[in-house]
């Protein structure tokens, strides 16, 4: 059973950098997909909108709201999931999940929030200008 702890959020000026963690354990290496999602303030648990993922091939994807900026990478020998975000803009401001899922043909950033089963705690992240 696969088991997340994201952590790393924070406050950060507009046009700066953070890096996010996620802590993953009990994926399977056989395949996976792991990834960020996120929550902005005033939105519904349904309206939470994927930012990255990455599957078990090193396969990427981003949302063309964050491609360019922010990059997803996993470190197997860690278990660790990162996301770096860069040149960060005040529209980032959410609350971060780390999301696992096996792998399969739906590791998109657009896929169906129940597609991913497991869902970590969600770390703040909050842009000031």
């Amino acid at each position: 059973q696969e088991q997340l702890a994201e952590s790393g959020g924070g406050s950060v000026q507009a046009g700066g950098s953070l890096r996010l963690s996620c802590a993953a354990s009990g994926y399977s290496d056989s395949g996976y997909c792991l990834g960020w999602f996120r929550q902005a303030p005033g939105k519904e648990r349904t309206e939470r909108e994927g930012v990255a993922v990455i599957d078990s091939d090193g396969s990427t994807k981003y949302a063309s709201s964050v491609k360019g900026r922010f990059t997803i990478s996993l470190d197997n020998a860690k278990n660790t999931l990162y996301l770096q975000m860069n040149n960060v803009k005040n529209e980032d401001t959410a609350m971060y999940y780390c999301v696992a899922a096996p792998a399969g043909p739906y590791c998109y950033t657009s896929a169906p929030l129940g597609y991913f089963r497991r869902w970590g705690q969600g770390t703040q992240v909050t842009v000031s200008s």
